[in-house]
């Protein structure tokens, strides 16, 4: 996938997920620190939508932490993580929904809509935290009043 396809914001996440790996001593950079990340970024977008949705956004984040804290730490790396194969894959999935919609560019939303219908823990913990495709998909397009992201600047 590439990077550039991203909003901007959806760019710092990723940065800031990566921030969380190297701080945790993880090796890679998984789906649930990119949600983490997601969550906590400054004027972003998915915590309205989280909201809108009706999800208990404290409990997804302490859940996101609980699950962060049981991934194996690595000494000794220097500081140097890649991208995990789920995170790959959900950011691909992720792409092609943006396919799908006609979009340009890449918005954050559409991950969450990608880690919703995943299998995996990430998935786990938001359908545990309340959040339904009944209830996201709606909020996204009401998020986006029917509008195309066709500018890396969508989000802001």
């Amino acid at each position: 996938m590439r990077m550039d396809k991203l909003t901007n914001k959806f760019q710092l996440a990723l940065a800031d997920a990566q921030s969380l790996a190297v701080g945790r001593d993880h090796q890679y950079i998984e789906p649930l620190h990119l949600m983490l990340a997601l969550l906590d970024q400054q004027g972003g977008t998915v915590r309205p939508l989280l909201q809108r949705a009706g999800v208990n956004l404290h409990l997804l984040r302490t859940e996101l932490g609980k699950a962060l804290d049981r991934l194996p730490r690595v000494e000794g790396a220097a500081g140097e993580v890649l991208i995990s194969s789920d995170l790959s894959r959900l950011l691909n999935v992720t792409d092609k929904f943006a396919q799908q919609r006609g979009d340009q560019y890449i918005a954050s939303e559409l991950f969450v809509l990608a880690a919703m219908d995943d299998r995996g823990e990430l998935g786990r913990i938001l359908r545990d935290a309340g959040a339904t495709p009944d209830a996201l998909r709606p909020a996204v397009e009401q998020m986006r009043g029917g509008e195309k992201v066709q500018d890396p600047e969508a989000e802001e």
